[in-house]
């Protein structure tokens, strides 16, 4: 989960992170590090196993925000419809395909989606064979046939069914 703040005018070409290829994405996150404050909140598998999906999105959301050093009147667009953040953020407004329609949103999309990117390469470093640094994570053909050979690691969340089938 990434929260931003705009600091200065955001680069041209930002729409939803799953839209821009790899290569603009990329390109573009200077220049989106430059003009906007970023708050990363990560929520390991474990964590995620043991309280569940939607605690775990709040508990992301809760570190973006303290990441970024949120004020609870500070504005806060969320992509969606469900508003993650805690009841001290008092102006919170949710809206469905805002990484494609909010500019600061699809800025916070596209460096969510390069930032996991990265992280998952790292982790295929440590956990070879998987093949995370090309899947990235998603259920692919690939994937599924590492889990065959490979069995689950620390880092697959054990309680999604997917991952039950191989346990």
């Amino acid at each position: 989960m990434v929260a931003a703040r705009q600091l200065t005018k955001l680069p041209d070409g930002l729409d939803d992170s799953k839209v821009v290829n790899k290569k603009r994405r990329d390109a573009i996150i200077p220049a989106i590090q430059a003009s906007c404050q970023l708050g990363e909140g990560w929520v390991e598998p474990a964590e995620i196993d043991q309280i569940g999906l939607t605690a775990a999105m709040k508990l992301a959301v809760e570190r973006a925000l303290n990441s970024l050093a949120a004020k609870p009147d500070e504005e806060i667009i969320m992509d969606g419809n469900f508003n993650y953040c805690s009841p001290v953020y008092t102006n919170v407004r949710c809206v469905i395909g805002g990484d494609a329609t909010e500019s600061l949103v699809s800025a916070a999309s596209i460096f969510a989606k390069v930032s996991r990117d990265n992280r998952m390469s790292k982790l295929a470093l440590i956990h070879p064979g998987y093949g995370f640094e090309k899947h990235v994570g998603y259920g692919t053909k690939a994937h599924r046939q590492a889990l065959e050979q490979l069995g689950v690691s620390v880092l697959h969340r054990q309680s999604y069914k997917p991952i039950q089938a191989f346990l």
